[in-house]
């Protein structure tokens, strides 16, 4: 649970859930997430959960921060089986051109490229947080011998919907942008829709993701 509630500036609380990243701890800080979400809180306008912290942004002119720690202290959490967490498959193609970081890390890991392919879609994902650029979701949690380190040199682009690879996590290029991240393939799924104004993001803390393998002519022709 909540180990430390403190301010964030003049108007955020900063809610410090421990250290550790992993499934437990961050179930936790989802739980909270959707239960201050559920409530509507006056005042409260944005709520930004992570690994193992929650930043609950609210309006001055309509609460303080001592009044919102006190609901916050005393809020009832929604228990497990109300949270409606789903699973998703993405598709990924791995051929040459979207598979950018394959030869590099079979170096780094000392592992076949079929290895490194057969270790990381026989894996289920759990998303811990959304975040970096617009629904980037953050998947733990990788097998150890998967883990590499960012790139000495991150990229000035790396193409939307790259899958990407770094110490425990995989993630998942919402957009063209900048990063250092082991890139192993592509997906032709789009993961963020800025048009869904109430649900942008396919992802969401909480939810499942495994990925499937893909031939270059599936990718060319995929429809949602």
């Amino acid at each position: 649970m909540i180990k430390n509630i403190s301010n964030l500036g003049d108007a955020a609380l900063y809610c410090d859930f421990g250290k550790e990243v992993n499934r437990k701890i961050n179930s936790q800080v989802i739980r909270y997430f959707k239960t201050i979400q559920n409530k509507n809180i006056v005042g409260v306008n944005n709520l930004t959960p992570s690994y193992n912290k929650l930043i609950i942004s609210f309006d001055l002119k309509k609460i303080n921060f001592n009044k919102l720690k006190k609901i916050i202290d005393n809020i009832e959490i929604i228990n497990d089986d109300s949270i409606q967490n789903k699973k998703f498959e993405i598709p990924v193609c791995c051929e040459k051109d979207f598979s950018l970081d394959i030869k590099r890390l079979e170096e780094k890991l000392q592992m076949k490229e079929e290895k490194i392919y057969e270790s990381f879609f026989d894996k289920e994902f759990f998303c811990y947080m959304t975040g970096f650029i617009a629904g980037m979701p953050f998947l733990g949690d990788l097998d150890k011998n998967l883990r590499a380190k960012r790139l000495g040199t991150p990229r000035i682009k790396v193409p939307k919907g790259s899958i990407g690879i770094t110490e425990q996590f995989a993630n998942i290029y919402t957009f063209e942008s900048p990063g250092g991240w082991n890139i192993i393939g592509n997906t032709p799924l789009n993961i963020f829709n800025s048009s869904k104004e109430n649900e942008p993001n396919l992802i969401n803390p909480g939810d499942s993701v495994s990925f499937k393998r893909i031939t270059k002519e599936k990718y060319q022709n995929y429809h949602e």
